[in-house]
């Protein structure tokens, strides 16, 4: 029989939270997971959480965006309507090109925005009919949770009412 369990400390406050963290780190507890109901500063380099990719990712969706902006203006300007209006060469995208700046613009926000966020939901599967993975819906409120997986259930209990927990709870893992 298996005695790990997952040790949950609710904090009030995110000073308490920062406090705590620092506190584990130092004894070289590793916590599992936080919970906050907002971004908490410096909270990811106390967990030494390594930086996020997403902005590589929106660099791609953006550069998809500008092709699909020029890929759309050229055709459209070639073979679905060209047109010859004052005397401008219509056959020429590289000529009209300061034209089309307004329209590759958009498209390369629109894509990076709306990619980004679908990039996000799935890869934090926060997708719709996605199971829920907060353990407390008080930290999406005004709670902070530090949660724990450990044999060791005494030592983090102390270490939490130490820091100053509001409630700690012990589930079998």
């Amino acid at each position: 029989m298996s005695t790990t369990k997952i040790i949950y400390g609710l904090y009030g406050d995110d000073d308490d939270l920062m406090h705590g963290v620092k506190a584990f780190n130092d004894k070289g507890i590793k916590i599992n997971e936080v919970y906050t109901p907002f971004p908490v500063h410096g909270l990811d380099k106390a967990l030494g959480l390594k930086k996020t990719r997403i902005s590589d990712a929106a660099f791609i969706y953006a550069c998809y965006g500008v092709t699909i902006g020029i890929t759309l203006t050229a055709w459209i300007m070639n073979h679905d309507w060209p047109q010859n209006i004052g005397g401008k060469p219509s056959f020429d995208w590289i000529h009209n090109f300061p034209a089309f700046i307004d329209p590759m613009f958009e498209l390369m926000v629109f894509c990076s925005a709306h990619l980004m966020s679908l990039t996000f939901l799935v890869r934090n599967k926060m997708y719709p009919g996605a199971k829920p993975q907060n353990p407390d819906p008080r930290t999406t409120d005004d709670k902070f949770m530090m949660e724990f997986v450990s044999d060791d259930v005494e030592t983090i209990k102390q270490l939490l009412i130490d820091t100053g927990v509001e409630e700690i709870t012990v589930k079998d893992a």
